[in-house]
């Protein structure tokens, strides 16, 4: 069921918006050549702690995982792009590093996910990330009343099509609000004009992600960790994002 929150909900969503989009501005700046992924995790955790706010992921089991997560937030690094769990591995010059990070805050979440490249960047890599962050500009462009989910999911395919990259469809965003997964889910590729009608008051995190060259998946041995079957990097941006009547306001923006 499609929950449609009010404005004063929507103000209480973007709060938890403004802690998460900061809290991943620091991860930002901090994925440097030599950084451990646990170090990253132990700032975000106690990021957390200060704020008196709750982790999506500690302790989320849903039915893909290999349950429960038993971190804060989900760093995928290279040919890894979805559910990276954190593990002892400092970050090398050149490596592309997904941060996702869902956060509640008095009852209200926020998602949002974004990708760097570490030290020196590819330029094959840079093209990669600025697809994720088009397409995720171009479905936010859409997310208006009146228009569709299909058009969200055509304006990310559309973007993917041009860069010339794959798109898979097993997993993408969804609505977010009391908790982290509601519905409506928002496919990364889809028909205009089809699907569930936006409307005003609907809340949702819009998550492009692509791999270079495939879009097939496979399943680390943790459970997690989403890869690229072919072991093609990959980049992943997601914003939660609410519609009104005034357009789309984006709830995690920096």
């Amino acid at each position: 069921m499609v929950e449609l929150k009010s404005p004063a909900e929507i103000a209480r969503m973007r709060v938890a918006g403004r802690f998460v989009a900061g809290v991943l501005a620091e991860l930002r700046e901090r994925a440097r050549v030599g950084v451990n992924l646990l170090e990253l995790e132990a700032h975000v955790r106690e990021r957390i702690r200060e704020r008196g706010a709750q982790s999506c992921y500690w302790d989320y089991a849903p039915s893909f995982g290999r349950g429960p997560f038993r971190n804060t937030v989900c760093l995928s690094v290279n040919d890894a792009v979805l559910h990276g769990l954190p593990f002892d591995y400092a970050l090398r010059d050149g490596d592309v590093l997904s941060m996702d990070l869902a956060v509640g805050i008095e009852g209200w979440v926020a998602d949002s996910a974004t990708t760097v490249v570490v030290g020196s960047a590819a330029a094959e890599d840079v093209r990669l990330v600025r697809a994720a962050e088009e397409a995720l500009a171009a479905a936010i462009a859409v997310a208006v009343p009146g228009n569709h989910i299909g058009d969200i999911s055509a304006a990310i395919a559309a973007v993917a099509r041009e860069y010339g990259y794959p798109v898979n469809t097993e997993f993408g965003g969804h609505g977010l609000g009391r908790t982290m997964h509601e519905d409506p889910h928002v496919p990364n590729k889809g028909r205009p004009g089809r699907g569930y009608r936006l409307r005003p008051g609907l809340t949702i995190a819009i998550e492009p992600w692509f791999a270079r060259t495939t879009d097939r998946i496979v399943t680390d041995p943790d459970g997690w960790t989403i890869r690229s079957a072919d072991g093609s990097r990959t980049a992943h941006s997601e914003h939660t994002v609410a519609i009104t009547p005034d357009g789309p306001q984006v709830l995690t923006a920096a």
